[in-house]
Protein backbone atom coordinates (compact mmCIF):
# COMPACT_ATOMS: atom_id res chain seq x y z
CA UNK A 1 0.00 0.00 0.00
CA UNK A 2 3.19 2.53 1.05
CA UNK A 3 4.36 1.75 -2.77
CA UNK A 4 1.04 2.43 -4.44
CA UNK A 5 0.58 5.75 -2.58
CA UNK A 6 4.53 6.74 -3.34
CA UNK A 7 3.33 6.38 -7.20
CA UNK A 8 0.54 7.95 -6.69
CA UNK A 9 2.50 11.29 -5.38
CA UNK A 10 5.09 11.13 -7.93
CA UNK A 11 2.47 10.46 -10.60
CA UNK A 12 0.50 13.78 -9.37
CA UNK A 13 4.18 15.55 -9.19
CA UNK A 14 5.11 14.92 -12.35
CA UNK A 15 1.80 15.64 -13.89
CA UNK A 16 1.75 18.93 -11.40
CA UNK A 17 5.37 20.00 -12.95
CA UNK A 18 3.82 19.62 -16.70
CA UNK A 19 0.87 21.49 -15.99
CA UNK A 20 3.25 24.42 -14.94
CA UNK A 21 5.84 23.95 -17.67
CA UNK A 22 3.29 23.47 -20.27
CA UNK A 23 3.10 27.46 -21.22
CA UNK A 24 6.90 27.58 -21.34
CA UNK A 25 6.84 24.27 -23.23
CA UNK A 26 4.45 26.25 -26.03
CA UNK A 27 6.59 28.85 -26.23
CA UNK A 28 8.87 29.60 -29.59
CA UNK A 29 12.33 30.10 -28.87
CA UNK A 30 15.59 31.14 -30.97
CA UNK A 31 18.73 29.11 -31.42
CA UNK A 32 21.77 30.04 -29.67
CA UNK A 33 23.59 29.82 -26.38
CA UNK A 34 21.50 32.10 -23.59
CA UNK A 35 19.66 29.75 -21.04
CA UNK A 36 16.20 30.58 -22.77
CA UNK A 37 17.62 29.57 -26.10
CA UNK A 38 17.79 26.57 -27.86
CA UNK A 39 21.05 24.57 -27.79
CA UNK A 40 21.12 22.88 -31.23
CA UNK A 41 24.14 22.74 -34.05
CA UNK A 42 23.36 26.54 -35.11
CA UNK A 43 23.92 27.34 -31.59
CA UNK A 44 27.25 25.76 -30.98
CA UNK A 45 28.31 26.92 -34.89
CA UNK A 46 27.51 30.67 -33.79
CA UNK A 47 29.20 30.46 -29.83
CA UNK A 48 31.97 32.55 -29.07
CA UNK A 49 35.63 31.22 -30.17
CA UNK A 50 36.79 31.22 -26.60
CA UNK A 51 33.33 29.26 -25.80
CA UNK A 52 34.52 26.76 -28.22
CA UNK A 53 38.00 26.11 -26.89
CA UNK A 54 35.98 25.99 -23.47
CA UNK A 55 33.80 23.45 -24.47
CA UNK A 56 36.80 21.27 -26.10
CA UNK A 57 39.02 21.64 -23.25
CA UNK A 58 36.08 20.76 -20.37
CA UNK A 59 35.51 17.75 -22.32
CA UNK A 60 38.80 16.87 -22.62
CA UNK A 61 39.05 16.76 -19.18
CA UNK A 62 36.19 14.42 -18.97
CA UNK A 63 37.44 12.26 -21.26
CA UNK A 64 40.99 11.68 -19.55
CA UNK A 65 39.20 10.59 -16.33
CA UNK A 66 38.38 7.28 -18.11
CA UNK A 67 42.41 6.68 -17.55
CA UNK A 68 42.27 6.97 -13.40
CA UNK A 69 38.13 5.11 -12.73
CA UNK A 70 40.25 2.21 -12.12
CA UNK A 71 42.61 2.91 -9.32
CA UNK A 72 40.49 6.62 -7.72
CA UNK A 73 37.29 6.99 -6.56
CA UNK A 74 36.76 10.36 -7.86
CA UNK A 75 37.55 9.74 -10.88
CA UNK A 76 34.34 7.50 -10.74
CA UNK A 77 31.99 9.90 -9.53
CA UNK A 78 33.36 12.23 -12.18
CA UNK A 79 32.98 10.23 -15.09
CA UNK A 80 29.35 8.69 -13.76
CA UNK A 81 28.49 12.61 -13.72
CA UNK A 82 29.26 13.04 -16.89
CA UNK A 83 27.76 9.88 -17.51
CA UNK A 84 24.41 10.72 -15.95
CA UNK A 85 24.67 14.16 -17.78
CA UNK A 86 24.69 12.73 -20.87
CA UNK A 87 21.61 10.20 -20.26
CA UNK A 88 19.27 13.00 -18.69
CA UNK A 89 19.79 15.09 -21.39
CA UNK A 90 18.61 12.58 -23.64
CA UNK A 91 15.58 11.65 -21.52
CA UNK A 92 14.65 15.05 -20.78
CA UNK A 93 13.88 15.31 -25.09
CA UNK A 94 12.76 12.27 -25.46
CA UNK A 95 11.00 11.25 -22.67
CA UNK A 96 10.08 14.11 -21.24
CA UNK A 97 9.61 16.15 -24.27
CA UNK A 98 11.75 19.17 -23.00
CA UNK A 99 12.78 21.51 -25.35
CA UNK A 100 16.73 21.96 -25.23
CA UNK A 101 17.16 25.25 -24.02
CA UNK A 102 20.66 26.20 -23.00
CA UNK A 103 19.20 26.66 -19.37
CA UNK A 104 17.98 23.35 -19.27
CA UNK A 105 21.39 21.82 -20.03
CA UNK A 106 22.97 23.93 -17.34
CA UNK A 107 20.50 22.69 -14.72
CA UNK A 108 21.72 19.40 -15.93
CA UNK A 109 25.26 20.05 -15.48
CA UNK A 110 24.37 20.96 -11.62
CA UNK A 111 22.29 17.85 -10.88
CA UNK A 112 24.99 15.44 -12.13
CA UNK A 113 28.42 16.97 -11.16
CA UNK A 114 27.98 18.57 -8.35
CA UNK A 115 28.56 14.72 -5.81
CA UNK A 116 31.74 14.70 -8.23
CA UNK A 117 32.52 18.36 -7.39
CA UNK A 118 31.80 17.98 -3.56
CA UNK A 119 33.77 14.79 -3.57
CA UNK A 120 36.97 16.42 -5.26
CA UNK A 121 36.96 19.10 -2.89
CA UNK A 122 36.46 17.40 -0.04
CA UNK A 123 39.20 14.76 -0.33
CA UNK A 124 41.27 17.43 -2.40
CA UNK A 125 43.47 14.53 -4.17
CA UNK A 126 44.52 17.60 -6.50
CA UNK A 127 46.71 18.65 -3.08
CA UNK A 128 48.48 14.99 -2.69
CA UNK A 129 51.41 15.22 -4.25
CA UNK A 130 52.49 15.38 -7.87
CA UNK A 131 50.97 12.83 -10.13
CA UNK A 132 49.24 13.00 -12.97
CA UNK A 133 46.22 12.13 -11.07
CA UNK A 134 46.64 14.97 -9.14
CA UNK A 135 47.06 16.91 -12.20
CA UNK A 136 44.05 15.54 -13.62
CA UNK A 137 41.88 16.31 -10.60
CA UNK A 138 43.01 19.86 -10.39
CA UNK A 139 42.08 20.61 -13.55
CA UNK A 140 38.79 18.54 -13.10
CA UNK A 141 37.87 20.67 -10.45
CA UNK A 142 38.78 23.97 -11.85
CA UNK A 143 36.80 23.25 -15.32
CA UNK A 144 33.40 22.19 -12.90
CA UNK A 145 33.75 25.04 -10.85
CA UNK A 146 34.36 27.40 -13.58
CA UNK A 147 31.64 26.14 -15.90
CA UNK A 148 29.31 26.43 -12.57
CA UNK A 149 29.79 29.71 -12.72
CA UNK A 150 27.74 30.07 -16.16
CA UNK A 151 25.74 27.26 -15.24
CA UNK A 152 23.82 28.41 -11.70
CA UNK A 153 22.58 31.65 -13.29
CA UNK A 154 21.48 29.92 -16.32
CA UNK A 155 20.04 27.38 -14.43
CA UNK A 156 18.26 29.54 -12.11
CA UNK A 157 17.03 31.87 -15.44
CA UNK A 158 15.32 28.48 -16.67
CA UNK A 159 13.98 27.28 -13.44
CA UNK A 160 12.40 30.88 -13.09
CA UNK A 161 10.83 30.85 -16.34
CA UNK A 162 9.66 27.46 -16.74
CA UNK A 163 8.13 27.76 -13.54
CA UNK A 164 6.23 30.74 -14.28
CA UNK A 165 7.85 32.39 -11.21
CA UNK A 166 8.65 35.58 -13.44
CA UNK A 167 11.39 37.23 -10.86
CA UNK A 168 14.95 36.13 -13.46
CA UNK A 169 13.38 36.40 -16.91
Amino acid sequence: MKANNAARIIVGLLLGGFILIEPALAQPYESGHQPLEIWDNAARANMPQWVQIWLAIMMSTFALGLFFVRRHVEARWVVGGFIAMALMTVASGRLLGLVPLSGLFSLVHLICWSPALYILLTRRPFMQGRSLYAIWSGAITFCIMFSFIFDIPDAAIYLDHMLGIGLIS
